[in-house]
């Protein structure tokens, strides 16, 4: 598979584990944390600023992510609004984990497994990305097994894998986790040591946004 869509730059992940050194992302560089996106989206003057995350349960870097989101989710300003989309790149297997995310947000179990998906997939190899055996181990899970099945199938959850898809790909992310900040800043991220680097980095990219907004900044 092209490390492109299933990890981050090399130089990144080099680096994982180790302490960025003091102040080293207190001035972000563009081309080197982040980047304007070619095809921005148009986000109000006023409302919140989204900030995307686009995933995949099949990403192990996107699992590492996930466990250092809590505390900086707990702390976003109020004028600030975190979405995730699971994305496929064409791969059957990702739709299949896409539409577990979807599934799962839909019956409300997605808080509660969530990183359990994670762990089985990369710590415990299930391939939960075959049909039968995602229904075995969301029911091992507590999952009304009819409940879980008619949402995985039904034509709501395709539609959101096809919107999350066509967003991916209007502001495109080739790899993944990718982060947005109102739909026109990029996280690259070429610094980085850790990731919480990657938040500091979005961070900086939601002061630019408030600052600029409305000013073509």
């Amino acid at each position: 598979m092209p490390l492109t869509r299933r990890r981050f730059n090399q130089s990144l992940l080099a680096g994982l584990g180790t302490l960025a050194s003091p102040g080293l992302l207190a001035a972000l560089v563009e081309g080197q944390d982040w980047a304007r996106l070619q095809h921005p989206l148009s986000p109000p003057s006023e409302g919140p600023i989204e900030v995307l995350e686009f995933f995949s349960y099949g990403c192990p870097h996107c699992g590492r992510l996930n466990q250092v989101l809590p505390p900086w989710l707990e702390r976003l300003p109020q004028d600030v609004t975190f979405r995730r989309v699971p994305v496929t790149f064409g791969r059957s297997s990702w739709e299949t984990l896409a539409r577990l995310y979807y599934t799962l947000k839909a019956t409300g179990h997605l808080e509660d497994l969530d990183a359990a998906v994670f762990t089985a997939l990369h710590e415990e190899e299930r391939p939960l990305f075959q049909e039968a055996e995602l229904k075995a181990w969301v029911e091992a899970q507590g999952v009304d097994a009819a409940e879980f099945e008619a949402v995985f199938h039904s034509a709501s959850v395709r539609a959101q894998v096809s919107r999350g898809d066509r967003l991916q790909s209007r502001l495109g992310i080739r790899s993944v986790p990718g982060l947005v900040v109102d739909g026109r800043y990029r996280v690259l991220g070429r610094r980085a040591t850790r990731y919480e680097d990657l938040l500091e980095i979005t961070d900086g990219l939601i002061r630019r946004a408030r600052s600029h907004r409305g000013n073509g900044g």
